[in-house]
């Protein structure tokens, strides 16, 4: 036998090996992933929505997109006559409005509003639309969402907690959310107090770092601001910082452990929302508890970040993730980590009235929620609450569908948009 064969057969037996080598390594890895990513999945596969309180079909007749000036209503109506609307996130909106009249709206009439969650799925593949998946999707969605949520709940008699959970919470405590980047240590102190005395909250967040790795103006602002919020606030503040992704892992650990000696009660987004593996590290180099999600799109990698344990804290937005049943199932994932949701909140439109039915179905809910100040340029009544933070506490409201009316003149005002 030549040497050129001996060798071919050498290195044929050796790959022989490495295979069956490589083999078993798979099916351990794999085995172990399925092992680890088992009580998720079990929970991602039990339905969100009630369909059980709707004995009869909802077939949706027409799916609108309203407009005044740059505020945008979603209105859906079934072919029974009910009526849900819900108050998009305009900031986003004005950009995404033709997503929502070219990509989503053709796909819901004719369809059983029941059927809700279901249709979430489908419309995601529909037109290619996966293709979009981010912001540019889920806020549209999420609009169309809330509507035929509304709608349903008036059909039921029930608010849109109670259509997708139980209701846990019928009062929200809230944490004052503020942005001061661009001023001294000193010059936000004094803009932080100045809301934490308005909304009498007992939490609060402030902002550090320069947003997704920029600099810092002023340079040193963190460094001199963390300590002076917890001086002025004192030990029984509830105290979070949003860092915003600001840093790398090294920067990241440094801030996270002067939070720790200063007890910040959580850190979110220390490095940029999509290192997840840089998110990991720095939570399991510091002693603050790691919060993310804000920015996340992808169910999938909600369950990555709360499978391996790089949060401790989950903050799915409810309009950036697509809204209400996508984002209970990333509450249900964490709660079988043990680990909190505290949603992040939009600031445009009615985030808050939507984060405050969310919450109230959330059994993990975090102890405070965002508060960014109500909306008055929106009129509207409500029966149930008077949507005023007492004491740093709201109530929930508990009327059918998103609970409160909008003014039927400030509605008469948008027109259709084509």
């Amino acid at each position: 036998m030549n040497n050129s064969r001996r060798s071919f057969f050498k290195k044929a037996a050796l790959a022989s090996a490495g295979s069956a080598f490589l083999g078993e390594t798979v099916q351990a890895v794999t085995d172990s992933e399925i092992e680890r990513y088992a009580e998720l999945d079990e929970v991602l596969s039990k339905p969100v929505l009630k369909k059980s309180l709707f004995s009869e079909p909802v077939i949706i007749e027409s799916l609108e997109l309203l407009r005044f000036e740059d505020n945008f209503l979603c209105r859906v109506r079934s072919k029974d006559g009910a009526v849900g609307i819900s108050v998009g996130n305009n900031m986003q909106m004005v950009s995404l409005y033709p997503i929502f009249t070219r990509r989503l709206q053709p796909f819901f009439p004719g369809k059983d509003a029941r059927n809700l969650e279901q249709l979430l799925d489908e419309v995601y593949v529909y037109q290619s639309n996966y293709k979009l998946q981010n912001l540019a999707l889920w806020v549209p969605l999420a609009t169309i969402e809330f509507a035929i949520l509304d709608m349903l709940g008036k059909i039921a008699g029930k608010p849109m907690g109670e259509l997708i959970g139980e209701i846990h919470h019928t009062e929200i405590a809230v944490y004052q959310a503020n942005n001061f980047r661009g001023k001294s240590a000193e010059e936000s102190i004094a803009g932080i107090k100045k809301q934490v005395e308005e909304t009498q909250a007992k939490a609060l967040k402030f902002k550090v770092g320069g947003r997704m790795s920029a600099p810092e103006i002023p340079l040193g602002r963190s460094e001199k601001l963390i300590p002076l919020v917890r001086k002025t606030f004192g030990d029984d503040m509830t105290i979070y910082a949003d860092s915003n992704g600001s840093y790398d892992v090294k920067e990241a650990i440094r801030i996270g452990k002067i939070m720790e000696e200063y007890k910040i009660d959580f850190y979110e987004e220390p490095v940029p929302f999509d290192w997840y593996e840089e998110t990991k590290m720095v939570t399991d180099a510091v002693n603050v508890p790691v919060a993310g999600g804000e920015q996340e799109p992808s169910l999938h990698n909600f369950r990555w970040l709360i499978g391996n344990d790089a949060l401790q804290i989950v903050q799915p937005d409810i309009f950036y993730f697509g809204g209400m049943i996508r984002s209970m199932k990333v509450a249900r994932m964490a709660a079988v980590k043990n680990m909190e949701c505290t949603p992040h909140i939009s600031g445009s439109g009615l985030g808050y009235l939507y984060m405050m039915h969310f919450v109230s179905a959330v059994p993990n809910a975090g102890p405070y929620h965002e508060f960014k100040g109500f909306n008055n340029e929106i009129p509207l009544t409500c029966s149930t609450s008077d949507l005023v933070s007492h004491g740093g506490v709201v109530k929930v409201p508990s009327g059918p569908g998103m609970g409160v009316e909008l003014d039927a003149g400030f509605v008469r005002k948008h027109k259709v948009v084509i």
